[in-house]
């Protein structure tokens, strides 16, 4: 049974039937990892090597040659940012949580919905005008994604998109990244 609402926004030319297939392995786990909030497990797509591959030639056919590096978003975004970095040919680079990379690094701190966080680059990581594609496996409130895109302009790349493997509707997120070109392969309500 799929996720209540769930919904693909075209998986590369898939069927309906294996489209449905694909969306019935992001797993929703209700009460996690607070009451209230329903976290959706990508485990399962990750898991399936078929599923996942469809996803990566998904998101591969939406970006088009017009990037020059993919930017993974810890922790979930490396699952996503890595493969997709490699089936383009272009290279990747993680943004990762603070005093997770060598020094020199260029950091940036935003605030969640309960206090701050701060997110991490690799300074000289970055060709000045490097066209950057970030990438996250969820797309919720924005804050993260929006964070990333600041640090990766600061550390003198261009963010040209931002792409996700899943959009909850309803929280914002797509409005507080500022008219920047935002795509997600599956949509649900929050």
């Amino acid at each position: 049974m799929s996720a209540p609402g769930l919904r693909g926004t075209g998986l590369a030319g898939l069927s309906p039937e294996r489209e449905r297939e694909v969306l019935d392995l992001v797993r929703p786990v209700q009460d996690y990892p607070s009451p209230g909030v329903t976290f959706r497990d990508i485990t399962p797509l990750l898991a399936d090597p078929v599923a996942f591959r469809d996803v990566i030639t998904a998101l591969a056919e939406r970006v088009g040659d017009e990037i020059d590096l993919v930017a993974g978003m810890e922790a979930r975004g490396f699952l996503v940012g890595s493969p997709l970095a490699s089936h383009l040919g272009v290279g990747f680079v993680p943004v990762r949580k603070a005093g997770k990379l060598p020094p020199p690094t260029q950091a940036i701190t935003y605030d969640l919905e309960y206090g701050t966080a701060t997110i991490e680059l690799r300074a000289g990581t970055l060709t000045p005008g490097a066209r950057v594609l970030l990438v996250d496996d969820v797309l919720a409130t924005g804050g993260t994604a929006a964070a990333g895109a600041q640090l990766v302009e600061r550390c003198g790349g261009e963010v040209v998109a931002l792409a996700f493997l899943l959009e909850i509707d309803g929280l914002g997120g797509r409005e507080r990244l500022g008219g920047r070109s935002v795509d997600a392969l599956l949509r649900t309500g929050s």
